[in-house]
């Protein structure tokens, strides 16, 4: 049993969902893989099943009924991930904009280095962005730059979605509570953490856009993370258990 899950939300992600487990299952230390499937209309649910046979124990899919916001889909993962006794709960992405070697760094950063959660940054050494147009990274830097402005949070990547929570955190965050679904929860996520005084650590990485695939980003999930920032600051964070 190992004691690490990293959950990969998945929709339309076909091109990408079979080489990033196997380059999970190819690293040093033994991760277990959750795919959350929003019913891809392209089969990537069908891939993750054959899949299943090659990796028992391994490699598990939750599948859901639609397309629910990229929050929701974490906090299905992170609820089965505390059913089954793991002490490190990772989110990624499927389309290698997160190097999976990386997840070794996260690791390190909460399991040796005591941090209750990581961060896969792509601010905190300066702006490590691939293949983005500089539209997009100025937009996502100086999003990070408003969080910091409304919440008071240090954190420069505030929308990252690379991260490794210690198991305590989830279970201490009321995750019924967690209220935005798009990149905003990223936002909340971090917050909530910050507010009930858990140890939040920056690791610098490389984010490369995705190659292939479709860009889930649209205006909506980002006007979503804007607007909703200002009403989380005035937000009473809930937690599930006392501190």
């Amino acid at each position: 049993m190992s004691d690490s899950l990293v959950i990969i939300p998945t929709y339309k992600e076909k091109e990408n969902i079979e080489s990033i487990i196997r380059t999970v299952f190819s690293l040093s230390k033994d991760f277990h893989v959750l795919v959350v499937d929003d019913n891809s209309p392209d089969g990537t649910a069908a891939i993750v099943k054959q899949l299943l046979e090659e990796f028992p124990g391994q490699l598990f899919i939750e599948e859901r009924k639609g397309k629910l916001g990229l929050g929701t889909a974490y906090i299905h993962g992170f609820k089965w991930a505390l059913k089954r006794e793991y002490d490190f709960i990772f989110e990624m992405d499927a389309d290698f904009s997160h190097n999976p070697e990386d997840l070794l760094r996260l690791y390190h950063a909460t399991k040796v280095e005591g941090n209750d959660v990581a961060i896969g940054s792509r601010y905190i050494t300066g702006v490590n962005v691939v293949n983005w147009p500089m539209g997009r990274v100025l937009m996502s830097y100086y999003a990070s730059a408003y969080v910091r402005l409304v919440t008071g949070l240090s954190i420069r990547d505030t929308t990252a979605g690379f991260m490794c929570y210690k198991r305590k955190v989830l279970e201490t965050l009321s995750l019924d509570e967690v209220q935005l679904v798009g990149y905003g929860f990223q936002i909340e996520m971090k917050y909530a953490a910050y507010k009930l005084n858990f140890k939040v650590i920056e690791v610098p990485i490389i984010f490369t856009d995705r190659t292939l695939g479709e860009s889930k980003m649209n205006k909506s999930i980002f006007r979503e993370a804007i607007f909703g920032v200002m009403a989380l600051r005035f937000r009473k964070i809930k937690a599930r258990i006392s501190n």
